[in-house]
């Protein structure tokens, strides 16, 4: 019963997904990018709209599941949807042994030949760059060294590395285990200790597990949005979802290398508009250490907003009110329909 359920769902998101406007547009192939195959997924229902480049998160962890709950931004925007190397698809068709170099150099270098393509692909001078969770830590270094190429920058499940200077996140997790008697897992993470450039890619990984499993909110999101969106994804088969699982801990070397990175010293001078939209109770990626970063960032235009009743994975867990944000804040500064305004 539950793979006819399963199966059931899977259709109805399917037809949820057609684009059948006359100038939409919902293409995906794979595209050679580092010399690797890599997914791309291109979707809107017109192409006159305003292009957007997703960065996902994980590390690993591929936003095309997420297609049938933000189907309401292809109105909207041309979304491009892009597995890295390490992740989903792209990790899929190539396997381990097929995904070359993975760092966080070699995934920037990738990103910008997919900004080209797709600028080239569709016509465009600029792409609006949405990064979220894992994928800010790109996107940050994108929309700072590249403006060039990026309409604007909004990031969500905002990672700001700051050198170790910010241990909150850490101090909160061990104070929220202590307050729920769990002396076992307390005492494990107390022996990480909270410099996290001095962590294995495993415990990056047993943390961030760790985050996710005591925090009542995001675990019901992760339940709830996250593997939902997995279990229900009419793109991906019972052998997709194990691959999608494989890329994550594939790629969890990536993680302690983001660690390193001091975002302040990197510079907080961004010449392009710039937007931090974060669930208002992330644990994972406190909103208070964005606000901070966002506070120090000088740009033609800036803004900030709180995301209710959300944690990590705040886009997914409210797409409607995400794409308000979208729609009030940021689309109208990147096609000049409105004065920009800083907050």
């Amino acid at each position: 019963m539950l793979l006819i359920y399963r199966a059931l769902k899977r259709r109805a998101n399917a037809r949820k997904l057609a684009i059948t406007t006359p100038n939409g547009i919902d293409e995906s192939s794979y595209v050679r990018i580092g010399g690797i195959d890599q997914w791309i997924s291109v979707r809107g229902e017109d192409r006159s709209n305003p292009v957007i480049l997703e960065l996902h998160g994980g590390p690993g962890a591929s936003n095309l599941v997420f297609l049938p709950r933000t189907r309401a931004w292809e109105r909207h925007f041309t979304v491009v949807r892009w597995d890295m190397r390490g992740a989903g698809k792209t990790f899929a068709a190539g396997g381990p042994e097929g995904q070359g170099e993975l760092t966080l150099d070699r995934l920037h270098a990738d990103a910008l030949e997919v900004t080209d393509h797709i600028r080239t692909r569709l016509n465009v001078p600029k792409v609006l760059l949405l990064a979220n969770s894992f994928g800010t830590v790109i996107g940050l270094r994108l929309a700072r060294d590249h403006p060039e190429r990026y309409s604007a920058y909004v990031g969500t499940d905002q990672n700001i590395a700051g050198g170790g200077r910010d241990t909150s996140a850490y101090e909160a997790l061990l104070t929220r285990l202590e307050k729920a008697g769990r002396k076992k897992q307390r005492a494990k993470i107390a022996a990480l200790g909270p410099d996290r450039s001095s962590w294995s890619a495993h415990e990056w990984a047993e943390y961030a597990k760790t985050v996710v499993t005591t925090d009542p909110l995001t675990y019901d999101t992760m339940k709830t949005v996250v593997i939902r969106s997995l279990w229900f994804s009419p793109l991906h088969t019972l052998r997709d979802l194990r691959a999608y699982l494989k890329a994550q801990t594939f790629s969890e070397p990536l993680g302690p290398q983001a660690t390193a990175i001091d975002e302040h010293a990197e510079g907080t001078a961004f010449r392009l508009p710039f937007f931090l939209f974060q669930g208002e109770h992330d644990v994972l990626t406190p909103p208070e250490p964005a606000h901070r970063f966002y506070t120090e960032v000088t740009a033609p235009t800036k803004d900030f907003a709180l995301i209710p009743d959300a944690s990590h994975f705040a886009s997914f867990r409210h797409p409607d009110h995400f794409l308000n944000l979208l729609l009030t804040r940021v689309r109208p500064v990147v096609t000049g329909e409105a004065v920009s305004r800083t907050r």
